[in-house]
C-alpha cells in the first residue's frame, strides 16, 4: 500500500515555500532564546537523558487529553472532575513540551522546518482549544467544554502525526550514526602520510564516513557523521581536546562522548593503528 497521506499532504506542506516568511523570524527569535552551546539548550535537547525530551513529553500531554476525552465520552457525572484535572494536567504538560520542542524545530531547515512550522501551530491551537475548555468546565458549561477538548485533540492528533513524520520520516531527533558501522577487521582507509598532526582528517571505511586526528604516535577515530543531524565534523574545529560539530556546535570528546549538546548520542569510536605505512581502522574493540 503506498503512503498517500504523506505523499499528498506532509510532501507538500514541506513544499510551502511561503511558510519561511513565518518560520525564519521565529526561528531567530527560538535561537536567541535557546542559544546553541547553553545549559537550557542541553536541557532541553534531552542531552542529560541520552535521548531527545521532546517524544516522551508529548506522551504525557496526549496521554492526559485522551483520558479526559474518554471520560467526557464514556464516563458519569462522579468522573467529570477527574476529566476536568486530566484537561488542566495536559495543559501544564504542554509548556515544557512545547519549549522543547522549539528547541529541535530551530535546528531544522527546508521542508522539515515548514512542516514543523505547521506542527507548532496545531499543537499552539490544540493548546488554546484546551485551556478554553477548561475554562468552560469552570463555568459550568460542560456541553461546550466537551466540545472545546475534542476538536482540540482532533488538531493534536494531526499535529502528532506531523510529529511522526518529522521523526520517522525526516530522521529529525533520531541517531544519525545509528547504522554506521565499522569493519570488523583491521582495513586501510588512507596513507598515513595524508594524515597531518592535528589536523582533522576525513576518510571512508566502507560505507561509514570517519573522522580521524593524530596526536603525536596516536591517532583518534570517530564516526564523522554528527549524531545529532549528520553534518560532517571534520568540517568543525578542534577545541581543547574536543570536537565541535560546524552545524548546531554539538562537543564531542576524542573518545566520542559528548560534552556539550544538543547532541544527545555520544560518536561512535574505532580503533585505529599505523601499518606500513597505512592508516587502518576497525570497530572499536
Amino acid at each position: 500500500m503506498e503512503p498517500v497521506a504523506r505523499e499528498s499532504l506532509a510532501e507538500r506542506i514541506e513544499g510551502l515555500g511561503p511558510l519561511d516568511a513565518v518560520a525564519e523570524p521565529l526561528q531567530q527569535l527560538a535561537k536567541a532564546a535557546i542559544p546553541e552551546g547553553s545549559t537550557l539548550k542541553d536541557a532541553l535537547s534531552g542531552t542529560w537523558l541520552g535521548h531527545p525530551l521532546h517524544p516522551p513529553l508529548t506522551d504525557v500531554v496526549i496521554g492526559a487529553w485522551t483520558s479526559a476525552l474518554l471520560l467526557d465520552l464514556l464516563g458519569d457525572e462522579s468522573s467529570e472532575p477527574a476529566a476536568d484535572t486530566l484537561v488542566a494536567a495536559g495543559v501544564a504538560a504542554a509548556v515544557p513540551t512545547a519549549l522543547s520542542g522549539l528547541s529541535d524545530w530551530a535546528d531544522t531547515r527546508g521542508g522539515s522546518r515548514r512542516v514543523g512550522t505547521v506542527h507548532a501551530l496545531g499543537n499552539t491551537t490544540a493548546l488554546v482549544l484546551h485551556v478554553l475548555s477548561w475554562f468552560a468546565r469552570r463555568g459550568g458549561d460542560r456541553g461546550r467544554g466537551r466540545l472545546l477538548s475534542g476538536a482540540g485533540f482532533a488538531i493534536a492528533s494531526f499535529s502528532a502525526w506531523l510529529g511522526g513524520h518529522l521523526s520517522f520520516g525526516k530522521g529529525i531527533g533520531v541517531n544519525q550514526t545509528a547504522f554506521d558501522s565499522a569493519p570488523e577487521e583491521w582495513t586501510a582507509v588512507l596513507d598515513a602520510e595524508q594524515l597531518s598532526e592535528g589536523a582533522l582528517t576525513a576518510a571512508t571505511a566502507d560505507t561509514t564516513p570517519v573522522l580521524l586526528l593524530r596526536r603525536g604516535d596516536q591517532v583518534h577515530a570517530l564516526d564523522d557523521r554528527c549524531s545529532h543531524r549528520g553534518c560532517a565534523l571534520h568540517e568543525g574545529r578542534l577545541e581543547n581536546d574536543t570536537i565541535v560539530c560546524p552545524c548546531h556546535g554539538s562537543t564531542f570528546r576524542l573518545d566520542g562522548s559528548i560534552v556539550r549538546g544538543p547532541a544527545t548520542a555520544p560518536q561512535p569510536r574505532f580503533d585505529a593503528r599505523i601499518v606500513d605505512g597505512k592508516l587502518e581502522i576497525r570497530a572499536a574493540s
